[in-house]
């Protein structure tokens, strides 16, 4: 079956079309211009401001005009992964979907569903002509993968809107009124190079799922950083082990699905015994819940220099001792994961090292706890820390209209109750909410599976359930 006969036809349109334009964060010029061509093509005020965040404002429909006005709210940009036998270039090229049964996904790549739904949805209602809303302002945002840069540089007063319906999250029966903060920890440092002094051995793990370090974050998936960690560190006490290079990881915000480091070691044979005794203890621990797990260690020539034996030695203890996933669970909400840290990327070429941390909370204190054990580890190993991209949660207001409103619609439309929840992932309304503080805020969306790695997919009665709770929500909004 092909996306246009899906229903609703009319958000499966717009998201095809999006889906056609290149959008990797912080390369969102093609698609902030698709997104302004769209209000102006219909004739509705469109303004693009300081930083790229693009709004279009739509008038009350008929009967409508008294009701509370308000904001919906979704990112232009996605997440940029590929499996890594794909040729994909996600800055020339649009997303290659396909449907298998009840989802939607993409060809290998990121399908961009996070938050592609939540934008053709917003495009959808601005196109319509026959769905009953208040006046409406469309806030599109820009950079919200990689530093939430386009909420943060959202100047006060901008909006008018009393209400704000963000559609960026991932579970259709939830309802979404407290998110997590983040902060990046970056540690670096540069290193001489010398002359490798033994066998040049490969390491790769590969075909993990990958997933998104807010919300998979407390499922115990693999991280190949922590497993190549693991790896390396075998070869610390026995055998004398020289760094050569590693690259692991992607995103900040994406679990890592790949790693490899390149090694030199005098006692080749025992450390690959070693590590594959070690090989196999992994694929034992993963084979559940990661079956297309691989680490492959292979010996091979290279005439490459490498860092000394004491800084490899630094730099893999860094490794093995650097807090990854869950650390505390929210003593307030049952099942929440409170703090966390994803070691999302590490990087040493030609003796340059970068160290990569997101660290998230929905707790400030606890937040800069996790980010400054982190720091203390890597300053212990003559590393350079640096905090940066800082921003706040958001604080759940249970009590609030729109919430309860919606609660209210989803028993009736649906004959069940939602589930009224925080997240861990980062969404921009606490971001927001710094400039709009007596704006009320609420999330939802579609069910996504595997958002930020190949394996996203969005569920297609999923889809058509939210755009029918989308419409009476707007037709319910309370007067003013």
């Amino acid at each position: 079956m092909e996306l246009a006969n899906l229903e609703p036809q009319i958000i499966w349109k717009n998201f095809a079309a999006l889906n056609s334009v290149p959008r990797p964060s912080k390369k969102e010029e093609k698609v902030i211009e698709f997104i302004r061509n769209f209000g102006e093509n219909l004739n509705l005020e469109t303004t693009v401001d300081e930083v790229g965040n693009v709004i279009i404002r739509k008038p009350a429909t008929q009967g409508m005009e008294n009701r509370k006005p308000i904001v919906m709210q979704s990112h232009l940009d996605m997440v940029c992964q590929k499996n890594s036998d794909i040729d994909f270039d996600f800055e020339t090229q649009g997303i290659a979907m396909e449907v298998d049964g009840d989802w939607v996904k993409a060809k290998g790549t990121t399908l961009g569903a996070d938050n592609g739904i939540g934008v053709a949805t917003i495009m959808s209602v601005l196109e319509s002509n026959d769905i009953p809303h208040p006046a409406l302002e469309a806030l599109f945002t820009i950079d919200e993968e990689t530093g939430m840069t386009g909420a943060i540089g959202l100047k006060p007063h901008q909006l008018k809107g009393e209400i704000l319906l963000n559609l960026d999250t991932e579970e259709d029966d939830e309802i979404d009124i407290g998110c997590a903060g983040g902060i990046d920890v970056t540690a670096s440092q540069t290193y001489n190079l010398e002359e490798a002094k033994g066998q040049t051995i490969k390491i790769t793990v590969k075909g993990l799922q990958g997933g998104h370090s807010g919300m998979d974050i407390h499922k115990g998936f693999g991280n190949a950083n922590i497993i190549l960690g693991r790896l390396l560190y075998t070869g610390l006490e026995k055998q004398n082990l020289q760094l050569i290079s590693i690259d692991g990881g992607g995103l900040r915000n994406a679990i890592p699905r790949e790693a490899n480091a390149v090694i030199s070691v005098r006692n080749s044979a025992e450390f690959v015994d070693e590590a594959n005794n070690l090989r196999r203890a992994i694929m034992e621990e993963f084979a559940d819940i990661e079956k297309d797990l691989q680490i492959n260690i292979e010996t091979f020539s290279s005439a490459d220099k490498a860092i000394s034996e004491d800084d490899s030695a630094k730099i893999i203890l860094v490794l093995k001792s650097l807090h990854n996933g869950v650390y505390r669970m929210s003593p307030d909400v049952a099942d929440l994961v409170e703090t966390s840290n994803n070691v999302a990327r590490v990087e040493l070429n030609n003796g340059a090292l970068k160290i990569m941390n997101l660290s998230r909370s929905s707790v400030e204190s606890t937040k800069y706890a996790v980010a400054e054990q982190l720091k203390s580890v890597c300053e212990l190993a003559d590393m350079k820390v640096e905090f940066s991209g800082s921003y706040p949660g958001w604080k759940p207001k249970p009590g609030s209209e729109i919430v309860k409103l919606m609660e209210k619609i989803y028993e009736k439309d649906f004959g069940q109750k939602p589930q009224v929840v925080a997240c861990h992932a980062g969404l921009e309304c606490g971001i927001i909410g710094a400039n709009y503080p007596e704006m009320e805020m609420v999330s939802f969306g579609p069910t996504i599976r595997g958002a930020h790695s190949p394996d996203e997919k969005a569920n297609i009665p999923s889809v058509q359930k939210f755009w029918g709770f989308v419409k009476q929500i707007l037709a319910e909004i309370p007067v003013k």
